[in-house]
């Protein structure tokens, strides 16, 4: 289990991924159904401010971005923050980063399953229990998993085709509102209690996630030591973006308001009546799509990484030699996730997905100074040499922050996740050091 780490030649992964598609799995990462319930919450607790809580929290996100995207650029293999934790910290804090990380990709894969069979609901009714139900999350579940099996190059082309399926209407309609409603609809704009924004944190927080989906796949991205921080740090400025406009032009049309259906459905319809609501469906179906895509490409390649270390049973780790993908790790993710989307035993685990990846951005973080100093890199220059501690710094600090947001259950949801973490690493490391004195093959 803690053998030594293996070289970029030891993952016969394609490097298939350009810079379009690293940009596409962070946009799709990011964007999944929480731009299709927010907007109500904020407009209603916010009101005219609402749209500048989106630049305000994603310029704080850019504080862990950058520091993020200069640990991309030291490495390119596969893993992202279970790679920056192995060399700074060792194989222990490396899978308990790995094994949260994974638990809270998987957990959200099947809650954003019930979310498109919400949305699907809306144009079929049928479909929301029983047989039909189970049918289609077995059926979006297996072609995710199989589009990604058959390749990393035909995934990324999927997330191309949906990010513009899903983002082209969103736009669309949001100019649309800010240009019939304009700010005489938004209303004044009244800055809000700290108190207040401090409660919305981590709604607003949960939106960026998944920016750091493209991490993970460094061993799969061509020359993923400037593309994949390049990709990551701009794809986030372009989305702070979008949500700002897609936020303004909702509350310039809806200000006043109260709709009883989904924030963004209940946008459609008063643009185009019915057929403006089910343009808006469709979208919410394209925009989950592509965040289960994007999870399904990039949480399996962390199961792969700490099989790959020696940290998980070597099966994890095998490859399909048709396709070079980790086809096992895919395979376990898809029949993992589809069972608790179909069992709805999810919720619990639900609730530490933010604290989760909370904490892989901390580690993260804490590991770039020891990153630098191990592969001895030429120091900051310029303004850099000030403002790159400065950002590292705030980023700490805001991750920080928003970690004690998080409510008493996730506090004892994530415990729990890290001792079950601490218990089966304990073990496996017992196991695989007997293997070695016994000299039996290490794992299988």
């Amino acid at each position: 289990m803690t053998g030594p780490a293996a070289t970029q030649q030891d993952e016969p992964l394609k490097r298939d991924i350009g810079l379009l598609g690293s940009a596409m799995l962070v946009l799709n990462g990011i964007v999944g159904a929480s731009i299709f319930a927010l907007p109500g919450t904020l407009l209603a607790d916010f009101g005219a401010f609402s749209p500048f809580l989106f630049p305000v929290f994603g310029l704080l996100v850019l504080l862990i971005a950058l520091p993020l995207g200069e640990a991309a650029s030291y490495f390119d293999r596969t893993g992202g923050p279970v790679v920056y934790t192995r060399e700074a910290f060792g194989p222990f804090i490396s899978f308990q980063v790995g094994w949260c990380y994974y638990i809270a990709r998987f957990t959200a894969f099947a809650a954003s399953t019930t979310v498109f069979i919400s949305y699907a609901t809306a144009l079929n009714p049928g479909l929301s229990e029983g047989a039909p139900r189970a049918v289609l999350i077995v059926a979006i579940t297996a072609a995710l998993a199989i589009i990604n099996i058959v390749g990393i190059k035909r995934a990324v082309r999927a997330l191309d085709a949906i990010s513009v399926l899903k983002i082209a209407p969103l736009v669309i309609f949001a100019l649309l509102g800010a240009a019939l409603y304009g700010a005489h609809g938004l209303g004044p704009i009244e800055l809000p209690a700290m108190s207040q924004v401090e409660r919305a944190s981590l709604l607003v927080l949960y939106a960026f996630m998944g920016f750091e989906t493209s991490l993970v796949v460094g061993g799969e991205t061509k020359d993923a030591k400037r593309t994949i921080p390049r990709a990551m740090i701009g794809t986030l400025i372009i989305m702070i973006g979008f949500y700002f406009l897609v936020q303004y032009g909702y509350a310039a049309a809806m200000a006043g308001e109260t709709a009883t259906k989904a924030p963004l459905v209940a946008f459609g319809e008063k643009l185009f009546g019915r057929p403006g609501e089910i343009v808006i469906i469709i979208a919410a179906l394209f925009s989950v799509t592509g965040n289960l895509l994007a999870s399904m490409t990039g949480a399996p390649r962390l199961a792969f990484a700490l099989a790959r270390d020696g940290q998980l049973p070597r099966w994890f780790g095998e490859v399909s030699p048709r396709f070079a993908t980790p086809v096992n790790a895919i395979l376990f993710m898809a029949v993992m996730a589809g069972a608790l989307a179909l069992s709805g035993t999810f919720a619990a685990l639900a609730v530490i997905s933010t604290l989760s990846r909370l904490f892989v951005y901390l580690a993260s973080l804490a590991a770039l100074p020891v990153i630098r100093r191990k592969r001895a890199a030429a120091p900051h220059v310029g303004a850099m040499r000030l403002a790159a501690p400065a950002i590292l710094a705030g980023g700490v600090l805001f991750c920080l922050w928003a970690v004690f947001q998080s409510s008493f259950e996730a506090w004892k949801a994530f415990g729990a996740l890290f001792l079950l973490g601490s218990i089966f690493y304990a073990a496996e490391h017992a196991l695989a050091r007997r293997r070695r004195l016994e000299g039996a093959p290490e794992s299988g």
